[in-house]
């Protein structure tokens, strides 16, 4: 008879988000003259910017007539967007990426978890905790967690770097040496970030210790301080220890049209074995690219016009992020991040467990957010909301919550 992985039977429960979604489905059904205000998952709101439903309708045009057609696109991706990217998000601030080391995909969270195939089963991983729930889940799913305590909400053979209030959010270098280290600034979900000599010390010490980084960047349009990297490689040494993620979901809003991109310089090797041409090999084989009218969206993003438009559309974001902090504030919450990224970390008050505040604002105030035990363990007692609604729905939310 066949046999199941059975990895998929360790996973505690349903997917963070697919949880939350049921227990406001329920709460919706039971309430339906209740307007529910969502500033939980992390999905935008504002309409895709003009230059690149442009650029999207050409490009509807051009495979419309049998001259311009395109059919399978390229293994990496189109050349004009990976040079577009090569040079509006790397060559821009210093950083020799070239074009045919940026691999095209459909998402950084497809990425994110997919990039786990293309090393061994006996690696152990390092997260941060609380951390982005795929880069665990995923690595369960592959057999390389070991076995989870569900008192501790932690995995045996998983190192956890706890981001804590005392150490700003941000990880301390681990103890144990870890194969893999997974890093996301500005970070999912505390919205905070590391300066650049910070994140060098984590490039020295991976190249040090013969570590990969596994760097998810999926938020650094929203970086506004000027000593936050933007990309991991404007650290020295970073082509030889550092994979980067990332995303046109947020600074884009592609979140339904799917974009995203893996970087893997030539000069990252395990021994005499390129990581580069590894993926190469996992994404010929098991993917076929982002559709033709997605990727010239993609390249209108670098446009003079969509840079200035997508602009815009961050600073949009970002004053929600400052209603929410500011609102937060002032009605006596302890509050972080808002300031280089679209999420806003605040602590449960009265000793509430973040489930309990999830169930409390969903139930007096029709408010969602995201409990931050379902981040990680040292996500317990916190809170994550998102600045990616309207600002009409932020301002309402914001002020139901100061009424409580």
């Amino acid at each position: 008879m066949y046999k199941i992985n059975d990895n998929y039977l360790k996973l505690p429960g349903s997917y963070l988000f697919s949880t939350i979604g049921k227990k406001v489905r329920e709460y919706s059904e039971a309430n339906p003259d209740r307007e529910i205000i969502r500033l939980g998952i992390g999905d935008v709101t504002q309409p895709i910017a003009p230059a690149i439903i442009r650029a999207m309708h050409k490009a509807v045009d051009e495979i419309g007539v049998q001259e311009s057609f395109r059919g399978y696109a390229p293994d990496l991706g189109y050349e004009f967007l990976r040079k577009a990217i090569s040079e509006g998000d790397y060559k821009a601030r210093g950083c020799e990426i070239a074009a045919d080391e940026i691999f095209v995909s459909d998402g950084a969270k497809c990425d994110s978890g997919n990039i786990q195939e293309i090393f061994s089963v006996d690696n152990k991983i390092a997260v941060c905790d609380p951390v982005y729930p795929v880069y665990v889940d995923t690595n369960v799913m592959a057999g390389r967690t070991g076995t989870y305590n569900s008192d501790t909400g932690m995995w045996s053979d998983v190192i956890y770097m706890p981001c804590t209030m005392e150490n700003g959010f941000s990880p301390d270098l681990p103890a144990e040496i870890p194969d893999i280290i997974y890093l996301c600034f500005p970070n999912n979900p505390t919205g905070s970030t590391i300066t650049k000599d910070r994140l060098q010390e984590w490039v020295d010490y991976a190249n040090r210790s013969g570590a990969v980084i596994i760097y998810d960047a999926a938020y650094e349009a929203y970086i506004a301080e000027d000593d936050v990297p933007h990309s991991i490689y404007e650290c020295e040494g970073a082509r030889t220890c550092a994979i980067e993620l990332k995303s046109f979901s947020k600074n884009a809003g592609f979140t339904g049209v799917r974009l995203g991109y893996t970087v893997i310089p030539k000069e990252l090797k395990c021994g005499d074995v390129s990581l580069h041409a590894l993926w190469a090999r996992r994404h010929g084989t098991k993917y076929n690219g982002a559709p033709y009218i997605v990727q010239r969206a993609g390249e209108a993003v670098y446009s003079v016009e969509g840079k200035k438009q997508l602009k815009a559309q961050v600073a949009y974001y970002m004053n929600n992020a400052k209603v929410i902090y500011e609102g937060l504030k002032s009605a006596g919450y302890t509050v972080s991040g808002g300031v280089n990224a679209p999420y806003i970390w605040l602590k449960t008050p009265e000793k509430m467990s973040s489930w309990e505040f999830f169930d409390y604002l969903l139930e007096r105030a029709n408010v969602v957010g995201t409990p931050g035990s379902g981040f990680g363990p040292s996500g317990e007692g916190y809170f994550r909301l998102t600045a990616f609604g309207t600002y009409e729905n932020t301002a309402k939310a914001i002020e139901r919550i100061k009424a409580l």
